[in-house]
């Protein structure tokens, strides 16, 4: 028995997959520097939420519009790369999650600067 289920292993495939496209395939020159983070796919592996994060804070919205505007084309070269009996309909999203642990980080960092100067 495998040791996890198939939506998991088709969305590690799928994140392996769609950063190489990124890299190597698209060939949008508004395209910065962008990171797949984690896809996330139904159980029934129809629909992919891909996550991304993008280094400058202003080509964010740019980069997530670009590539929903190419995802038909990255699932056709998924069709040609895996072997799947159906590719999932696939969708970017921003990963917020680095931004929120930043934050709670900055708030860890002002609350010991308080205890240090109460004390």
């Amino acid at each position: 028995m495998l040791p996890y289920k198939r939506s998991q292993r088709v969305s590690d495939l799928l994140r392996e997959e769609i950063a190489d496209i990124i890299t190597f395939k698209l060939k949008d020159p508004r395209l910065g520097f962008v990171t797949v983070t984690g896809v996330d796919v139904t159980d029934d592996i129809k629909i992919a939420i891909v996550y991304i994060s993008v280094l400058k804070d202003d080509e964010k919205k740019m980069t997530v519009d670009i590539l929903n505007a190419a995802k038909n084309f990255i699932r056709t070269e998924l069709g040609k790369r895996l072997r799947m009996k159906s590719i999932p309909t696939i969708s970017f999203k921003l990963d917020v999650s680095i931004e929120y642990g930043n934050r709670i980080e900055k708030i860890l960092d002002e609350i010991r600067h308080k205890n240090e100067s109460s004390s």
